[in-house]
């Protein structure tokens, strides 16, 4: 599909010159606060779509994906199939998209991951809070809490935990792991760990003792928040 094409018609041109130079006076003078949701979607697809207005799509991204996070992080397939967007355009979101986890992602890397929580918590939100399907991940620490590897177990569901069990336990000892922290997402919003989120919690905790390597927390995101074995005692 050509940039800018909506199934069948190419929308008519769009001479937005005025508009975009009004957002961008409001961005350089108020900061990113000073523009809307959707006016930011708006301008970062007129970059990538310059003779269309973009105002009708932003906000019908907006629409479709819920909020501004849903948009960028919307995964490839979900945004093709929107009318409107072309691989330039969805190469502009998921850049920006990019951009934010590599900034966040330094900002963990630098420090104990222990001592550095919110920073944790930012980058996962910024990641999976919005993702439309299930995504467990293993954050492999050293012997000072630093961060050796942010191993992506799989997309779909917790219902494989005994390959989980099995995989988490391999990596811990390649990486020589001291400790790790289970994480994922709920795609319902809602981060409340479900029964089967705390056996398989239990497994992993139980496999990795013989060798050595200790559970730091299971962590559960969505949009509403986020959740903490840990913290509520489940652990």
């Amino acid at each position: 599909m050509s940039e800018g094409r909506s199934r069948g018609k190419a929308p008519p041109t769009h001479d937005g010159t005025g508009h975009r130079a009004r957002l961008r006076e409001r961005l350089a003078e108020g900061g990113p606060d000073a523009l809307l949701d959707h006016e930011l979607i708006e301008y970062l697809l007129a970059l990538a779509i310059p003779r269309r207005d973009t105002k009708p799509l932003a906000k019908a991204l907006i629409a479709h994906f819920g909020s501004l996070g849903g948009v960028l992080t919307a995964d490839w397939a979900a945004l093709e199939r929107m009318p409107g967007l072309g691989e330039t355009s969805i190469a502009a979101l998921k850049i920006v998209q990019a951009a934010s986890l590599r900034m966040l992602r330094g900002e963990l890397v630098q420090r104990p991951v222990l001592s550095s929580w919110q920073a944790l918590l930012d980058y996962l939100r910024a990641d999976m809070a919005f993702m439309s399907v299930e995504r467990v991940r293993v954050l492999h620490l050293n012997s000072r809490n630093m961060l050796l590897r942010d191993d992506h177990m799989g997309d779909g569901t917790i219902d494989q935990a005994a390959v989980y069990v099995r995989e988490v336990v391999k990596r811990a000892v390649e990486l020589g792991s001291a400790s790790l922290i289970l994480v994922h997402n709920h795609p319902s919003g809602s981060p409340e760990p479900s029964r089967q989120d705390v056996e398989f919690t239990r497994e992993i905790i139980h496999a990795l003792r013989p060798i050595g390597v200790s559970v730091h927390d299971h962590i559960i995101i969505g949009t509403d928040g986020h959740y903490s074995m840990r913290n509520e005692g489940l652990m």
